[in-house]
């Protein structure tokens, strides 16, 4: 019994991963697509007025969104470069141990 509910957990939390993966696919794609369009439309007018197409107005959807795609590609794949894998893990232990050492001192 105790088996099929840990079956059962594993099973759900690699749906739950599935679920994630999709999103951020779905999300990659739709950025693609969106700023593909945009792009071309930028391009084409920019070439029919005479303008140029090197502005940052060019890039601006692009690029912001791109920061989005980015911190979710972050938390999809579990990257975190800045506070490390262990770093939960870590800090959980330090206050752990600051618990132990301030009940050794009232007793």
């Amino acid at each position: 019994m105790e088996n099929q509910e840990f079956e059962s957990e594993k099973l759900k939390k690699a749906k739950a991963k599935v679920e994630e993966l999709k999103g951020f696919y779905i999300h990659l794609a739709v950025y693609i697509v969106i700023n593909a369009f945009i792009m071309i439309n930028i391009l084409i007018r920019a070439l029919g007025d005479g303008d140029t197409f090197w502005q940052f107005g060019t890039f601006f959807t692009p690029f912001f969104w791109g920061i989005g795609l980015a911190f979710h590609a972050a938390k999809v794949f579990n990257f975190n470069p800045i506070l490390g894998k262990n770093w939960e893990e870590r800090q959980i232990q330090k206050y752990i141990e600051k618990d132990k050492r301030d009940a050794a001192k009232f007793k």
